[in-house]
């Protein structure tokens, strides 16, 4: 572990010009690198392991079978929220895909018309009027807000998988889903291809995909970024 968090890491911005919403950028750089580091050695290739062996349609049961699982979670949190009849939509699609669909390996709700809506607490404190907090590099876990790391162990207790009591196979799941979870991120990975700060890309990748699901897809305006454009423009000789 210490030889996986000496990886070639940027250095951090000076106190002055850091970003108000990453306070914490220098520590938040070594956790980065850490693991950065740690994925490249263990992770990654194990799901391109699984990428190469395992063929599509056996990849997207794995898939829709982990994401039925955390289906209640997401109708909980939809009701937490007042959105009544998202919530209900999450309880139907549940109900479809854990039978019709075979313990939900097979998404059939989709295919009924009822899409589906992700919801964690983070979001559900977002809602609620918690403030969002500074940017945090959670170990293992990757970039979150403060709000969304508090809301880490409720988003685990909400995921049927842990109340599976038979811990042999309930781990092998968890181990699988990670692998799974990784091999489906190669595609979001190719963005950063070339960016000449990873963390800085990953930070800001996080911060607006975070806005967009807070928002239901219509983050808010923000105006003090196209006061910058426009004053940059009126510079311009």
């Amino acid at each position: 572990m210490l030889l996986l968090s000496g990886c070639a890491i940027k250095p951090a911005a000076p106190k002055e010009d850091r970003s108000p919403a990453d306070p914490w950028e220098p520590l938040n750089r070594q956790i980065h690198g850490f693991n950065t580091g740690l994925d490249r050695f263990t992770l990654k290739p194990i799901a391109k392991g699984y990428e190469k062996v395992v063929p599509q349609v056996m990849r997207t049961g794995v898939g829709n079978f982990s994401s039925n699982l955390r289906t209640p979670l997401n109708a909980l949190n939809h009701f937490l929220q007042g959105k009544g009849r998202t919530g209900m939509n999450e309880i139907g699609r549940f109900i479809a895909n854990s039978t019709i669909g075979v313990l939900g390996i097979i998404d059939v709700a989709t295919y009924m018309g009822m899409e589906q809506h992700n919801e964690d607490f983070g979001q559900t404190f977002a809602v609620w009027g918690v403030p969002a907090g500074p940017f945090v590099v959670v170990p293992i876990l990757g970039p979150r807000t403060l709000r969304h790391a508090v809301s880490i162990p409720l988003n685990i207790y909400g995921d049927l998988l842990i109340h599976y009591d038979n811990a042999s196979v309930r781990d092998k799941l968890y181990i699988l889903r990670l692998i799974d979870i990784r091999q489906r991120l190669f595609k979001a990975e190719t963005l950063l291809e070339g960016s000449q700060d990873r963390y800085l890309s990953v930070r800001e990748a996080y911060l607006q995909h975070r806005q967009y699901v807070i928002h239901d897809g219509d983050p808010p305006v923000d105006d003090d970024l196209f006061d910058d454009l426009f004053d940059d423009e009126e510079e311009e000789p």
